[in-house]
Order: C-alpha cells, then sequence, then structure tokens
C-alpha cells in the first residue's frame, strides 16, 4: 500500500437493537483513538421473502451446502455485503470489517501500519480466529512489528474481524449476487471468488465469548442431505488442498 493512500476506514456491522455491543465497541475502538462508521446489520427474521431471496439462493443451498441457512445466516450475509460495498465504493485500498462482539487484544495502530506497509499482494487478511479456534499453519513470514503473515491449511471460518482490499470486496459482491452459504464458508471456498485469505498473527483482534452472535444463529439438522454434507466435505478438501498449495508457492515467491 502506497503511503500516499487514504487511510483504511473500520466498519462495523451492529444490529440497530443491540445498543450494549455498539456502546461497548466504541469504548474499546476509542481506547486507542479509532473512529468508525457503523453498518447497519440486517436482521433475517425482519426480511420479507423477497428482501430474504434477492440474494439468497435455495437453488444454490441445495447444490451446495448440506442444509437451508437461517434466517440469522441470510442477514448476516447481507451484513456483510453492505460493509463490503463501503469499501468498493471507497477511496481506500482497503477497509477492515468488525462484527459487534469483538476485543482488543493489542495495539490497533500497529497492526494497522503493518497492514499499511506490507510489501506484498493481498485480498484478505483475517484479524481474528473465529471462537479463538487454531488450525495447522502451511506457510507463515515475518512482516514486522511483530506480526506474522500466514497461511494456514484452510481459510479461517469466522468473520469477526477481516482486512479487505476495494479489489476484494468487488470480487466477493460479484461472487455473491446469488449465494447458498453461510458467508464465511463462502469466504472459504476462495478458488470460487479468486480472492485469497491470510490471517495477521498474533491477532490483533479476538471474539468476546461473552457475547452470544445476535447477527447470525447457526442452526438446522443435515436431515436428507448427509450424504451430500460427506460429498461436499470431501471434494471441499481436495479443491482446498490444491489452491492452498498454489497459493503457498505464489508467497514464497514473493
Amino acid at each position: 500500500m502506497s503511503k500516499h493512500s487514504p487511510a483504511p476506514k473500520i466498519y462495523l456491522i451492529n444490529l440497530d437493537k443491540s445498543k450494549d455491543r455498539l456502546l461497548n465497541c466504541h469504548t474499546i475502538l476509542a481506547s486507542q483513538q479509532l473512529s468508525f462508521e457503523r453498518i447497519p446489520a440486517v436482521l433475517g427474521d425482519a426480511l420479507t421473502t423477497a428482501q430474504k431471496h434477492q440474494h439468497y439462493s435455495e437453488t444454490l443451498n441445495n447444490r451446495n451446502y448440506y442444509r437451508p441457512l437461517s434466517n440469522g445466516e441470510v442477514g448476516c450475509y447481507l451484513s456483510h455485503r453492505a460493509a463490503w460495498q463501503k469499501i468498493a465504493d471507497g477511496d481506500a485500498p482497503y477497509g477492515i470489517v468488525l462484527e459487534d462482539d469483538i476485543a482488543i487484544n493489542g495495539n490497533m495502530h500497529l497492526a494497522i501500519d503493518t497492514l499499511d506497509t506490507l510489501h506484498m499482494d493481498w485480498q484478505v487478511i483475517k484479524l481474528s480466529a473465529y471462537q479463538s479456534r487454531t488450525r495447522p499453519i502451511v506457510f507463515s513470514q515475518p512482516i514486522g512489528n511483530g506480526f506474522d503473515l500466514v497461511i494456514h491449511n484452510k481459510p479461517m471460518t469466522g468473520c469477526a474481524a477481516s482486512a479487505i482490499t476495494k479489489e476484494a470486496a468487488k470480487k466477493l459482491l460479484a461472487q455473491s449476487t446469488k449465494f447458498g452459504r453461510p458467508v464465511d464458508v463462502d469466504i472459504q471456498h476462495f478458488w470460487e471468488s479468486n480472492v485469497e485469505v491470510c490471517s495477521l498473527m498474533p491477532y490483533p483482534i479476538s471474539q468476546d465469548m461473552s457475547y452470544q452472535s445476535t447477527i447470525t444463529q447457526r442452526k438446522g439438522k443435515a436431515g436428507k442431505r448427509f450424504w451430500q454434507r460427506k460429498i461436499q466435505q470431501l471434494t471441499t478438501y481436495f479443491l482446498n488442498k490444491r489452491h492452498i498449495a498454489q497459493q503457498v508457492a505464489m508467497a514464497k515467491k514473493s
């Protein structure tokens, strides 16, 4: 990123009813002199049938996922699409998208400075892990300020905190004009959108586990799609393995 580029904006996804979370996020971000723009989260249960199916496709869901998405998952996806649109329409080379159940672990200015001076192409960088889960690392490169740029053997789940470039936001929007999987699962299928995913470690942000997600509620059983799920998992495993290997090979050359 050029040092003359506009500063990245922080976009916080927050439901209108979750005023306590908004206040908490304002407090923790203000403690580091960070401002943000609030993205009103989409309440899935309040969507009309037409609104729900403007982007959510039952056809794609039946083909690509093992169960129907909950209203909360549809609302979550639409909320992130709104954030991506802000990044795509903005002047900054990238933006940071946060959900409202976060905690800050360290110096966010240092993390942002590290991203600003990163001398390699990137598209999506995870700044937090879903519920602090871990995953095997297949590539790691020190990038200064005590941070490593990491590629996991599979992109991390969750969308609590991510840095997303303007180009990546446009690609994600184009790929999700119609969607049938949860937003983080679609991002994991990065070979479909051509948007590669890395992580900044140690993560500068974590999920505040005292909160239960209000943006998305995952529920539902596989039912008759049990074997469909197993086939999808096997297919995804081999596709992910191949494309992660390609991503690592390119990272080693940069």
